[in-house]
């Protein structure tokens, strides 16, 4: 396998007190073989060791304002590599030549596309055994590159071109900007999944409850697609940074929409709101039979995905109607705020007493 010694990779990686983990990627990165690298950590404020750490192992360090986004998009102000590969802190690398093998795939695809950029599949670094066949699905959903399917724990990578010509990452929230660049490349480009995996760790998971922080998901999801942001502006602690966190309690959010329908939406407001969301729901019913597909995997070889296939091939031909999303979006409000609602107000309150 010949050498890259022409191309420069500029890692940047935004950081908030993440002195306990950093390490571990900053030792994977000096690992690498056959590639040039730069690492660029992209600070929000850190209180801890984390800019020593970073020196120590010979990243540059950018003080930014904090938010994952602005971090970014100033340590990419002094990157000069060829391509930009934006990881988390939280990550970790196994085979030594993953990076220079994922320059050399995006490289052979911008011979056929200018607008490409990728990411890498996921696996967890778990603390627990639990919850296994739902990491199981979001591990092999990561391989994926549909709506919705690509954020920055997947690692992406671009080059400097295509990333500037994309103006960088949104700074409006201080989440999302992963999701949103997302976005943007697939409908102006090209994503591809790079070969090889990056590990990432399950610690917002595990501390924060897998179900609770995977519910809270679907609702920022959903609002954001909607074009809801208001609930964004008025949500308490929405994402909160990492060492911030512990059992997530979902009452706050439910009570949020809740006023939201009655002070901000009202009744017809309401009801267009949870149309939207039928609408998307149904546009992202493909999940449940790609839930059905990975959970059957003992049975069947790895890369077949018959209710998948049935989905996209017979099931989304049939309900792609009007009728459909309003009665999607029905049944997401009962889910929603008479089911899940309820449930987590009592949840919450023993979570309380606990705590």
């Amino acid at each position: 396998m010949s050498h890259i010694p022409q191309t420069l990779l500029s890692i940047i990686i935004p950081t908030l007190n993440e002195a306990e983990h950093l390490p571990v990627l900053l030792a994977d990165l000096r690992k690498q073989r056959n590639i040039s690298l730069e690492i660029i950590v992209g600070d929000g404020g850190s209180a801890d060791a984390t800019r020593s750490v970073a020196e120590a192992y010979g990243a540059q360090f950018v003080s930014a304002r904090r938010g994952r986004g602005a971090q970014m998009n100033a340590a990419a102000e002094q990157a000069s590599g060829d391509f930009f590969l934006f990881l988390h802190a939280d990550s970790s690398i196994d085979d030594q030549k993953l990076l220079s093998n994922a320059v050399r795939a995006i490289t052979s695809e911008l011979r056929e596309h200018d607008r490409v950029a990728g990411h890498f599949s996921l696996r967890f670094m778990r603390g627990t055994t639990r919850n296994s066949m739902a990491y199981r699905y979001i591990e092999e959903k990561s391989a994926f590159n549909r709506v919705n399917t690509t954020n920055g724990d997947q690692g992406l990578l671009l080059s400097k071109e295509y990333f500037r010509n994309l103006g960088g990452f949104d700074e409006s929230m201080p989440f999302l900007e992963d999701q949103r660049l997302a976005e943007k490349i697939r409908c102006q480009g090209k994503w591809i999944t790079l070969p090889g995996c990056l590990k990432t760790s399950a610690r917002r998971f595990e501390t924060e409850g897998f179900h609770r922080r995977y519910i809270l998901m679907s609702m920022m999801m959903g609002l954001h697609s909607i074009g809801s942001e208001s609930f964004f502006a008025r949500a308490p602690g929405l994402y909160q940074v990492q060492h911030d966190t512990g059992r997530l309690l979902l009452t706050p959010f439910f009570d949020l929409i809740r006023r939201m329908m009655y002070e901000e939406w009202g009744s017809g407001g309401t009801i267009r709101i949870f149309y939207l969301l039928g609408r998307y729901i149904r546009q992202n019913s493909w999940q449940m039979f790609f839930f059905c597909d990975v959970w059957l995997r003992p049975l069947q070889r790895a890369g077949r995905y018959p209710f998948l296939n049935f989905h996209d091939r017979i099931f989304s031909p049939c309900t792609n109607f009007r009728i459909f999303d309003a009665i999607t979006g029905m049944i997401s409000f009962v889910w929603f705020m008479m089911i899940l609602a309820p449930f987590f107000l009592v949840a919450d309150r023993i979570e309380k007493k606990r705590g």
